[in-house]
C-alpha cells in the first residue's frame, strides 16, 4: 500500500472533472463506434480527470486507477479476438511498443513506473494505428516543450509529471479520429 493518500475530490474540482469526463466519453464513441474496443476508452474517460490531477498534486498514477485500465483494455482486446476471430493487433502493438519505450527510459531515470502503466493502458485502449502512433508523438512533443520551460525556468533536478502529458497524446489523438469519423 503506497504512503501517499490521494485526496477525496472536493466540489471545485468536480467542477471541471465531470464535464471533462463527459466530453471524453463522447470523443470514446465518435472515435470507437459501438465496439467492445470502445470500452478502454470508456474507462479512460472515467478515470483521466482523477489521474490528471492526483499526478499533478503527488508525482504519482495510483494503481488503483491505472491497473484497472491495463486490466479493461486486456479483456476488451480479448473479447474482440474471441468475438471476431481476428486478433486487435494495433492495441496489442502499441501496449507493448509504447510501455516498452517507456520502461526503458524508467530505467535510466526519466520516467516513473506509474508512467510506464498508464502507456500499457493507453496502448491497449489504441484501437486505431492513428491513435497508436500520434498519442506518444504528441506527449512527447507537448511534455518536452513543458520540460524545457521548466528546466529553464527552474533549473535542473525540478520534476514534472508526465502523466497528464501521456493523456493529452492519448486524448488529442483520439479526437483527431473522433473528428475523422464525423467528417
Amino acid at each position: 500500500m503506497s504512503t501517499h493518500a490521494t485526496r477525496r475530490p472536493t466540489r471545485l474540482s468536480l467542477a471541471w472533472q465531470l464535464p471533462l469526463t463527459a466530453v471524453l466519453a463522447i470523443t470514446s464513441a465518435l472515435a470507437a463506434g459501438f465496439s467492445i474496443l470502445a470500452l478502454p476508452l470508456l474507462f479512460l474517460a472515467a478515470v483521466t480527470p482523477l489521474l490528471v490531477a492526483v499526478d499533478a498534486r503527488e508525482h504519482r498514477l495510483p494503481n488503483w486507477l491505472v491497473g484497472p485500465a491495463i486490466g479493461v483494455g486486456a479483456l476488451a482486446v480479448a473479447a474482440q479476438w474471441a468475438t471476431s476471430g481476428v486478433l486487435p493487433a494495433v492495441p496489442l502493438a502499441a501496449a507493448a511498443g509504447y510501455s516498452a519505450f517507456l520502461f526503458v527510459l524508467s530505467r535510466l531515470g526519466g520516467m516513473g513506473m506509474g508512467d510506464v502503466k498508464l502507456a500499457a493502458a493507453l496502448g491497449l485502449a489504441s484501437s486505431t494505428s492513428t491513435v497508436a502512433i500520434l498519442s506518444p508523438v504528441v506527449a512527447f512533443t507537448t511534455g518536452g516543450v513543458v520540460a524545457l520551460v521548466v528546466l529553464l525556468r527552474r533549473g535542473s533536478g525540478t520534476r514534472i509529471a508526465f502523466g497528464p502529458y501521456l493523456l493529452a497524446g492519448f486524448w488529442t489523438a483520439t479526437a483527431v479520429v473522433a473528428l475523422a469519423a464525423v467528417s
